[in-house]
């Protein structure tokens, strides 16, 4: 039986604390982004949240399909960085982090391409009025290596995994945020 509002309830209504050292469930913060707000390389980035979902539980195959999408919303031709790159980043760390995942080396691989994006910059050295423009994906640039730069903490067990090739995409990572 449920007790009005403005009494106390004797149902527990939250799940228990998880203990020292557990996982949450991943990407569990995607619904505080506004996706449907923000743009990728296709127009609405509303699909990124299905993507990386796709990322997180799909087989390899789903997986790698999904990546593949999402690297052209988020950084198309492996260098031009969108207005939700920087949005996405977080999970992408997530992700990458997560045993489970079966294209953790490519996510390494598409987070080193965001590190080093740096078409917009370029373009405006010698085009300066694109700073001037209301959307302006200099800013989109910057803030996505910056969001790259803040989860680096990772960085120390991926290049300590037992597998190579992260291992490897992580080594590659670290050199292009010391660039």
């Amino acid at each position: 039986m449920r007790t009005a509002p403005d009494q106390p309830s004797h149902e527990r209504t939250s799940s228990p604390a998880p203990t020292a050292g557990a996982r949450t469930t991943p990407l569990t913060a995607l619904s505080r982004v506004p996706w449907d707000e923000i743009q990728d390389s296709t127009g609405n980035a509303a699909a990124i949240p299905l993507l990386l979902n796709s990322v997180a539980w799909g087989d390899p195959e789903t997986a790698g399909a999904a990546l593949v999408d999402l690297r052209r919303r988020i950084c198309q031709y492996g260098f031009v960085v969108e207005q939700a790159t920087a949005a996405t980043v977080p999970f992408l760390w997530e992700l990458a982090q997560l045993p489970q995942v079966t294209c953790r080396a490519e996510i390494i691989q598409l987070l080193r391409s965001i590190a080093g994006a740096r078409q917009w910059e370029s373009t405006a050295a010698v085009y300066p009025k694109l700073l001037n423009h209301r959307e302006n994906p200099v800013v989109w640039e910057r803030q996505a290596r910056q969001a790259v730069r803040a989860k680096s903490g990772a960085l120390k067990s991926l290049m300590a995994d037992d597998d190579t090739e992260i291992a490897h995409a992580t080594t590659e990572l670290a050199r292009a945020l010391d660039e």
